[in-house]
């Protein structure tokens, strides 16, 4: 039997045009710069038959570049980012990086497990995020190039030590992206500990689907298949509530305008300056399910995101505007939006929202579908 999640994007990519000229699937591996310290840092290109192109480095597992094509088959470039490793080594703002271990905010910089208080970096306020001050996007992963069928990839090994920023015990961690005939970049996240741990990985690509360097991403479309979001607190730490979203500007249950309420006096949107906004994606059993669609009505891109996660988190970029990305352009404020499927923030500190501890002899295990296709 056919998930339904998987039949919703599968339908948006019948839409797509027929490409130009198709070509054999491919994964490439190139050097592609050597941190201060003077690792080497590889990008592997992955291409399937339909034209789309997808790049990662070993840096931090960014994905630096996502071509995919508009309703006319015109690739352009669809994630922020940077033209040059030292882009990646001095931005801050996690552009297309895997982030780790944990994703997303710990309340005063410290959780309690059984029994025992481990503290963390402070690199938010008093708040913990995105893995600290050397979280995962600051290391230099392994790569290997994988192959199945029609499907192209690259899996991504990193090893981070007990006590790595504050975090209990020896995790094993791969992250794989894998490129397949149906316009879909699947990232699978899998980790093992020595001891007990708490682990929440995600992917922090900022898309554009008008074309990165198209300005903001506020006439894009968006639907998030959630009835109820974490209700954030100072700090957007939550407060354990998970809160009905009938009546607030941030119900995306239909489709609408990301910037049709975005600047609305609402407390929430006060916090974030925008919509930086954990939402409880709706699901019945276990397994891949919709959580969200994307669209941009000038150029036809769709991007549907399917997730094993309970949590989405929807960031709008509303601390860009100072940084330069590739060909050397500022992305200006909310030029690029995330969509982080992820546990909740401060689930170490919240027994209420689901587990994100990891044991010996148990694997974590993540997967998301990046769908893409088009509408006429």
């Amino acid at each position: 039997m056919i998930e339904p999640a998987l039949v919703v994007a599968v339908a948006a990519l019948l839409a797509a045009p027929p490409p130009a000229t198709a070509t054999k699937p491919t994964v490439a591996k190139a050097e592609y710069g050597r941190t201060p310290e003077g690792a080497a840092v590889d990008v592997y290109t992955l291409t399937n038959a339909n034209g789309l192109e997808v790049r990662a480095i070993t840096y931090g597992a960014y994905v630096v570049s996502l071509k995919t094509p508009d309703r006319q088959g015109r690739l352009d470039d669809v994630v922020l980012g940077f033209d040059t490793l030292d882009g990646y080594l001095q931005s801050g703002s996690h552009m297309g990086s895997v982030v780790g271990r944990y994703g997303n905010r710990i309340a005063n910089a410290k959780f309690t497990l059984d029994g025992r208080t481990y503290p963390l970096a402070a690199n938010d306020g008093v708040n913990h995020l995105h893995g600290g001050v050397k979280g995962f996007d600051r290391h230099v992963w392994t790569g290997e190039a994988v192959r199945k069928g029609e499907d192209v990839g690259v899996r991504f090994t990193l090893v981070s030590p007990d006590g790595d920023e504050g975090y209990p015990g020896r995790l094993e961690t791969t992250v794989t992206y894998t490129l397949t005939p149906k316009n879909e970049l699947v990232v699978e996240y899998e980790g093992t500990t020595d001891k007990p741990t708490v682990v929440n990985l995600t992917q922090h690509s900022y898309f554009n689907l008008a074309g990165q360097h198209s300005g903001d991403i506020l006439d894009h479309e968006l639907q998030i298949h959630a009835d109820r979001v974490t209700t954030a607190g100072p700090g957007l730490i939550p407060t354990g509530a998970l809160a009905s979203l009938d009546g607030s500007p941030l119900d995306f249950r239909k489709t609408t305008r990301i910037g049709a309420r975005i600047d609305h006096d609402d407390a929430q949107l006060q916090l974030g300056r925008g919509y930086d906004h954990n939402y409880v994606v709706n699901r019945a059993g276990p397994g891949l399910v919709p959580a969200a669609r994307l669209a941009d009505p000038k150029s036809g891109r769709v991007m549907e995101v399917l997730t094993t996660e309970p949590g989405l988190q929807l960031y709008t970029g509303n601390w860009l505007g100072e940084e330069k990305g590739k060909a050397g352009r500022v992305y200006p404020r909310r030029s690029g939006v995330c969509l982080e499927t992820q546990h909740y923030p401060d689930s170490p500190n919240r027994p209420e929202f689901p587990s994100t501890v990891v044991r010996p002899g148990e694997t974590y295990r993540s997967k998301t579908v990046f769908a893409f296709g088009v509408t006429r």
